[in-house]
């Protein structure tokens, strides 16, 4: 039988022809590329997000001084001394005895320097019942958490001999410690499970082991190749290890997807008749442009987090930017040559156990075919319907609380370190978490700036925001202090920022302000959290504009249609404010908490609702331009509007939904981790990857197309001067399905 006219032409049509003529210097190329890549990334090193990178405004300045200054801050330790019961004090003998065991047994460690007692530093609770011994840990403060095991061990003794106290400590080296040792192969077990997870679906969904490993191959080797770019690129753009991980959770999705659009096409001509090399270049005519248009669009959203100005945001988009160029660049040139390689040998190692069905016809599925009749018969109720549900489920977003989560919310109260932290703060308001004021001058030790010192020390008492102790430290060879002021309000965020308010802005003007040359920017825990939030809700409308507009503009002139662009905007939209709804729902509502371990959050955390708005925009364009691609494919072929929307969307409907599988279940993997902020991010996603699959691109997309009829294809005139980008391949009548024998089955995805 014939093949029918597969002229094509386009970018992906050619890169595809390109490999499958030239096998194996495409594969070479390939494996070429990723080596250097690697290597050369290796070699470079990486360099990661700084503390004075990490945001702009006083902490970014603090930072600095500190940097420029040499002093490395050790990690300071506190163990809070605290009666069991009211009828012991510091004053008494035992307490004291305590308090005396616990300087001795840290100092015999060798592991600790500048020990206070809290006789000496007036750490002792109003109520008289607490005291604190402060520390600090000798050598780099990064790697403190591998040497405070023997101080652990030292303050578990005393408190064995002193039953009527509670002698807990805490701090930046055993919190390290702790939830290394709870939490630490958290996200390791994650990763390491999600390539398997990925595997195990593809292996049911092609029925084929060689055809499984394939799009499992080209996501690793992609994050492979990124990993070294990442090292190359840090010189310019630090990076860091959440960067690291956003960047294998989305080379693993984009990676999957883009080699399942591809050989789902392939096979799909193969079933039709068309030869080997045929099927390919219309593979790459159709899939490849759809991988090329996907992956511009994706790349488009992650590069909207480079707006924000904050580092942490800014390696996640560029590290999310880079995986997801080079699997599109993969997809459109290794791939093709990997699948002209084998032939028929793609379908070797095939599972007898699963169902299987005939080539003829068997593309298809049954039952989105069953829901597509019914969509299309009634669009317009069907339109509303899955509108209401989608706003009723994005109806919690408007109230929306957004905050950084404590230690007691981001892992709840069932390790010890957590209830000391909560005693220590109770009983010490944000001892555990003070402010920090970084006081520069030309001479730090001249009578002015000790007097301002002296006075602000005094006033941030006087003024309400602290209730002291106020600690100040002096280096004299650098003209640098350090003045620590633990803030009224303790882990109360909302408090603890207003106090942190008085201290900007009405303490330091009458105190350190009124010297000149004296810089004192305020940093710490609260400090940074406030400057983080001010910074992140200024970048939200540029974000949002950019990545809005730009994606228009791409729907645009791939479909050169107006009206596919609106919607495709309108519809994303709809997918992202689902997930925000479900996100309010589970996490600061309760509703359901129980069934991912969230019970008492009641919030969500800071930078996740426009992170997930940015991930989700992006992959949620792969499923929107594959379906869209299909339908306006079809459309140009001759059928009509509605027989096209059918078509495109049964025909779309397994690789979506296996896509769609992949991405839940690796998405769902995080949700199941310790930390709440990581579950509030795999929930988030997880949710909108299975709404945007199912109600949106089943449901509600063929019933606007359908409503729309012809006006899907509306262009005003004054646009037609556009570049044409729409199609790689000639309308081509497509070749009659083929009988194959019982041996030559295929399982379709």
């Amino acid at each position: 039988m014939g093949n029918g006219d597969t002229r094509v032409r386009g970018l992906a049509a050619r890169a595809g022809g390109w490999s499958a003529r030239h096998r194996w210097a495409a594969v070479g190329i390939w494996m070429l590329f990723v080596v250097l890549a690697m290597g050369l990334g290796s070699a470079a090193g990486r360099v990661d997000v700084g503390n004075s990178d990490q945001l702009k405004g006083e902490t970014n300045t603090a930072a600095r001084i500190v940097e420029e200054a040499g002093i490395e801050e050790p990690a300071g330790e506190t163990v809070l001394v605290q009666a069991k019961d009211e009828g012991l004090t510091a004053t008494d003998q035992e307490f004291r005895s305590a308090v005396t065991a616990v300087v001795t047994a840290v100092e015999k460690t060798g592991e600790v320097a500048n020990v206070t007692s809290p006789y000496e530093s007036d750490t002792i609770s109003e109520d008289g019942h607490s005291a604190l011994v402060q520390f600090d840990m000798r050598g780099d403060s990064d790697t403190a958490g591998e040497r405070v095991e023997p101080v652990l061990d030292a303050v578990a003794g005393v408190q064995q001999d002193h039953e009527a106290l509670r002698i807990e400590e805490i701090g930046g080296a055993s919190m390290m410690k702790t939830f290394d040792d709870a939490f630490g192969d958290d996200f390791k077990k994650a990763e390491y499970s999600a390539v398997p997870v990925a595997l195990g679906i593809l292996l049911i969904a092609f029925g084929a082991l060689v055809a499984a490993l394939l799009p499992v191959a080209l996501a690793i080797t992609a994050i492979i190749a990124t990993m070294g770019l990442m090292g190359l690129v840090s010189h310019l753009q630090p990076m860091s290890e959440t960067a690291n991980s956003v960047m294998l959770l989305v080379g693993l999705a984009v990676g999957v997807d883009y080699c399942l659009f591809y050989l789902r096409r392939e096979r799909e001509e193969r079933a039709a008749g068309r030869d080997a090399q045929t099927a390919l270049r219309i593979a790459a005519a159709t899939s490849g442009r759809a991988i090329v248009v996907s992956g511009v669009t994706v790349c488009v959203a992650m590069a909207g987090m480079l707006f924000t100005g904050i580092a942490e945001f800014e390696a996640m988009g560029l590290a999310s930017l880079m995986v997801v160029a080079v699997a599109m660049v993969g997809s459109v040139t290794v791939l093709p040559a990997l699948l002209s390689l084998l032939g028929e040998r793609v379908d070797k190692g095939r599972l007898p156990f699963l169902r299987k069905r005939r080539a003829n016809g068997g593309n298809d599925s049954r039952f989105w075919t069953a829901v597509l009749k019914r969509v299309l018969a009634k669009p317009l109720l069907a339109a509303v319907v899955a509108t209401g549900a989608l706003l009723a489920v994005a109806a919690p977003a408007v109230g929306m609380k957004t905050e950084n989560l404590t230690l007691d919310q981001e892992f709840g109260d069932s390790l010890p370190i957590v209830q000391t932290y909560n005693r220590v703060n109770e009983a010490f308001p944000g001892g555990s978490e003070p402010a920090e004021v970084v006081v520069r001058a030309d001479d730090i030790n001249a009578a002015e700036v000790k007097a301002a010192l002296a006075d602000f020390r005094a006033q941030a008492v006087d003024s309400g925001a602290s209730r002291g102790p106020v600690e100040i430290r002096v280096h004299s060879r650098q003209n640098v202090a350090f003045v620590y002021v633990p803030l009224v309000g303790g882990s109360d965020q909302d408090k603890a920022a207003e106090s942190l308010v008085k201290l900007r802005d009405e303490v330091r003007p009458a105190t350190l302000g009124t010297v000149d040359g004296v810089e004192a920017p305020i940093t710490g825990q609260v400090a940074g959290n406030k400057d983080f939030n001010d910074q992140l809700v200024g970048s939200v409308v540029p974000v949002f504009l950019f990545v809005v507009v730009f994606a228009f503009l791409l729907m645009l002139l791939s479909f050169r249609s107006i009206t596919v662009a609106i919607t495709s905007i309108v519809l994303n939209l709809l997918s992202v404010g689902a997930a925000y709804g479900i996100l309010v729902a589970v996490f600061q509502h309760g509703w359901g908490a129980s069934l991912v371990g969230a019970e008492g959050v009641g919030a969500i955390i800071t930078w996740l609702p426009l992170f997930l708005f940015v991930i989700l925009f992006g992959l949620s364009m792969d499923y929107h331009v594959f379906v869209v691609s299909r339908i306006r494919e079809a459309r140009m072929r001759g059928r009509s509007t509605r027989d096209a929307i059918q078509h495109g969307v049964v025909t779309t409907a397994g690789v979506v939904t296996s896509a769609a599988v992949i991405m839940v279940a690796v998405f769902a993997i995080f949700g199941t981790l310790s930390m709440q902020s990581m579950k509030q991010m795999g929930v988030g996603l997880a949710a909108a990857v299975l709404i945007d699959a199912t109600i949106i691109r089943g449901v509600l997309l063929p019933a606007v197309m359908a409503l729309l009829g012809e006006r899907n294809w509306y262009l005003p005139k004054w646009l037609h001067r556009m570049p044409d980008l729409t199609h790689d391949e000639s309308p081509a009548a497509a070749a009659p399905p083929v009988t194959r024998d019982a041996k030559d089955e295929r399982v379709p995805v």
